[in-house]
């Protein structure tokens, strides 16, 4: 389930609850039917497949909220088909459709149990073929699958390292909002593997990982009182212990890199470091995340000059959210749904000032920020510089050509420009990898 919408791109992502099997009848058929319900705006149809959780998880009406959220930040709906894929897990199957939309395009995941209900609903950005970016040298690292983490969390990764004896300064990349994979792909762009192999090309090893939320869906939807210490914090703690263990790595050269929601969260995730050489706010989120659901979905929906009925009901929508958050008491049960978190999320979050945090970040700090980002504003990087002022050893740098998730474009930035294959710019690696090079007293 995506606890937040504030990464990379403004998707609606369903919890999943357990990973899908063959239903009683075909799978592909059964989603299509599902489909056609959707795209005729007949919700009911599809509610009436859910299995216990996915119920409780999406209370009547809340579909259909997130169906029209969907519409004001793709456009007018296309069509669906094309290249559908089954994939059978356990008891369970995953049937995943393409869909396309005026704006961009989307893979709609449903998962059905053996008696053909729904055990999970996701959509997310259509897959795209990867390409290395100019600036990545396969010949100057290696990479290699690690595994980390607590027993019960442990999570797959990537780790990419020069080559040569080394030892190598290293970077843990920490995602975004939603169940991100370890190369936060968003369409056909791979802003981490882009990160990743450009600075390992540089030498500096990298480590990035699949979120919690990707690798235990189930799990973490059934926990009762979920934060953010649970889906970003801890795994990011301990993906820099696992970094400063490993053949060829400086363990006093370890940094941290979050980006959008990893970079608000960068403050926490140090100090519960005491270790971290240094921190990295990449596109950090600085106002409160109903707020920034409310802003976003109002700017997605004015930005070609008319508000369709849909798009409305999709900033009424974030409005109620804004209000049923502030109506949060601090005694409410941790595990009371607020739209797509618990209420212990909200509570958690509420009152936390990232750029006031991080004052107390003892490590050096790079804030970076893309001037045409319309998910993370130049007036968050303005709160950042006006809370870090006068630390010299806190750097600053913003790219006026470059969108959240640092890729280059023009104009006004829309979510279907995350669509077109593209790189994070090379500026924006040369400026981390100098950063991290840089001598230390």
């Amino acid at each position: 389930m995506s606890l937040l919408v504030t990464a990379a791109l403004v998707f609606v992502t369903f919890r999943e609850g357990q990973l899908p099997a063959p239903p009683a009848a075909d799978p592909k058929a059964h989603a299509a039917a599902l489909m056609a319900a959707m795209t005729a705006s007949e919700f009911a149809k599809v509610e009436a497949d859910f299995d216990d959780k996915m119920k409780a998880a999406l209370p009547p009406g809340r579909l259909a909220t997130a169906w029209a959220s969907l519409r004001a930040q793709l456009g007018a709906f296309k069509q669906c088909g094309g290249d559908v894929r089954v994939r059978t897990i356990a008891d369970k199957t995953m049937v995943i459709t393409p869909c396309e939309f005026d704006r961009g395009k989307v893979d709609v995941q449903f998962a059905f149990d053996a008696g053909g209900r729904i055990a999970g609903l996701a959509i997310r950005p259509a897959a795209s073929p990867y390409a290395l970016p100019a600036y990545a040298n396969p010949s100057s690292y290696t990479e290699s699958e690690v595994t980390f983490g607590a027993p019960e969390w442990t999570l797959p990764g990537t780790l990419t390292v020069p080559a040569g004896a080394g030892p190598f300064p290293a970077i843990v990349l920490v995602h975004g909002s939603g169940p991100n994979d370890r190369d936060e792909t968003i369409g056909p762009n791979k802003p981490f593997k882009d990160l990743a192999l450009g600075l390992a090309s540089r030498g500096i090893a990298v480590l990035r990982y699949d979120k919690r939320t990707k690798v235990y869906p189930a799990k973490m939807a059934a926990g009762v009182a979920a934060t953010v210490k649970e889906e970003t914090v801890d795994d990011a703690v301990a993906a820099l212990a696992f970094v400063r263990t490993q053949p060829r790595i400086d363990p006093a050269r370890v940094f941290v890199l979050g980006h959008s929601l990893g970079g608000m969260l960068v403050p926490r995730i140090a100090g519960a470091d005491p270790k971290l050489t240094g921190a990295i706010v990449m596109a950090g989120a600085a106002r409160p995340l109903e707020r920034a659901v409310l802003e976003q979905t109002t700017y997605l929906a004015n930005a070609d000059g008319t508000v369709t009925p849909d798009e409305q009901k999709a900033i009424e929508d974030a409005q109620k959210l804004v209000e049923a958050v502030a109506a949060l008491k601090p005694d409410t049960p941790g595990s009371t749904p607020v739209a797509f978190a618990p209420a212990s999320y909200w509570l958690d979050l509420r009152g936390y000032d990232p750029p006031s945090a991080a004052q107390s970040v003892k490590a050096p700090m790079l804030v970076l920020q893309g001037e045409r980002d319309y998910q993370v504003t130049m007036e968050e990087f303005a709160r950042w510089k006006a809370a870090l002022t006068g630390r010299s050893d806190v750097t600053f740098h913003s790219y006026p050509a470059l969108n959240h998730l640092f890729l280059p474009g023009t104009g006004k930035a829309l979510s279907a420009e995350y669509d077109q294959p593209s790189h994070v710019a090379e500026p924006v690696v040369a400026d981390i990898a100098a950063w991290i090079k840089a001598p230390r007293s």
